[in-house]
């Protein structure tokens, strides 16, 4: 379908400048992008693209307004702008409510009549499905869970029981919401099992990666607060807690009864240990590794830069000797200061 500037501009704000006529019905990069297609730059480097770019359309922040003479949407945020009309180009596919006749469902459940149940699914006693959500193939949803509206699990996504989630959630597949916290105590030479008692509790307008993992609490809920975005492979152990609109990337592992705040950022493979309390507004680098609470927002990272291997072995023999050497340095300090001299 396609759209002029002067519509899209109605949707979402922002200013026209050249032809308003202009009309597109697909987004790309500025390198591919056709006379039918919009682009975006949101990085300086790609400005070289923009001088030679064919696209029919792009979206600019107010620094770059005068760089092109290509028809042009003028915005605040151009990255945010793009992703908006990306949504409005490529809408999800239409799927029919109703229940798939392969479908197990429980005579409790309560499935709200715009709602979609896709084949093989498995919906326990007690559910309740809101309106316009959709279960994909071979979901399994445990007994007395609650989802709320809109929401929308992408084949063979696991909910244990009791679990609750909140309205517009996307959860893609392998998703395992639910399963029990890694609790397990030693006694007499062997590990004995701690039940998991608790639940996982997600807000509304939440997006879960493929294959990431959210324990449910050994006795209080694992919570995930509204508007959370988390990357694909991600562990989040029990009763941890992360804020509202925190992203989180890629194989990020969360131990547990970790809170993690408001809007932080954290870079994927990052870890973060157990019982640590993260500020708001906390941005961690990828695989930093988190031992202690970060109590102030800020940016933080525990990186060793790579380098050569020869490089990096001599480095590391060094690195293993640093307290050693800070024991030598205070000690020829003192000796200089007790000889008068100044350090």
């Amino acid at each position: 379908m396609f759209y002029t500037l002067e519509q899209i501009v109605a949707r979402f704000g922002g200013r026209v400048m050249g032809d308003p006529l202009v009309r597109v019905n697909q987004i790309s990069t500025l390198e591919r992008a056709t006379a039918a297609e919009i682009s975006f730059l949101t990085n300086s480097k790609y400005h070289a693209q923009l001088v030679s770019t064919a696209a029919g359309a792009v979206i600019l922040g107010e620094a770059d307004a005068d760089a092109t003479a290509i028809p042009r949407i003028i915005s605040s945020n151009p990255y945010a702008y793009f992703a908006k009309v990306s949504a409005l180009l490529n809408p999800l596919p239409v799927i029919s409510s109703g229940v798939h006749s392969s479908a197990v469902v429980s005579g409790t459940a309560k499935i709200d009549p715009g709602a979609s149940v896709a084949a093989m699914a498995t919906i326990g006693e007690g559910v309740v499905i809101g309106a316009g959500s959709i279960i994909g193939e071979g979901c399994c949803i445990g007994d007395r869970v609650v989802i709320g509206a809109g929401v929308r699990l992408y084949p063979r996504v696991v909910i244990y029981h009791d679990c609750v989630i909140g309205d517009n959630l996307i959860a893609h597949s392998g998703v395992v919401i639910g399963a029990d916290g890694f609790g397990i105590a030693m006694d007499e030479g062997r590990w004995i099992k701690i039940p998991q008692i608790g639940r996982v509790v997600i807000g509304r307008d939440v997006e879960i990666g493929a294959n990431t993992t959210i324990d449910r609490g050994a006795l209080d809920d694992t919570v995930i607060e509204e508007g959370v975005k988390l990357d694909n492979q991600i562990q989040i152990a029990h009763n941890v807690r992360i804020g509202a609109h925190t992203a989180i990337a890629g194989c990020v592992g969360i131990a547990g009864s970790t809170t993690i705040g408001k809007y932080c950022q954290i870079g994927g493979s990052a870890g973060i240990l157990g019982h640590l309390k993260i500020a708001d507004r906390v941005v961690i680098a990828s695989f930093t590794l988190i031992g202690k609470s970060i109590r102030e927002a800020g940016s933080y990272a525990a990186i060793f830069p790579f380098s050569k291997m020869e490089d990096w072995r001599k480095n590391a023999v060094h690195l293993r000797h640093l307290d050693t050497m800070s024991d030598r340095l205070k000690k020829l300090e003192q000796l200089t200061t007790s000889k008068g001299h100044k350090v």
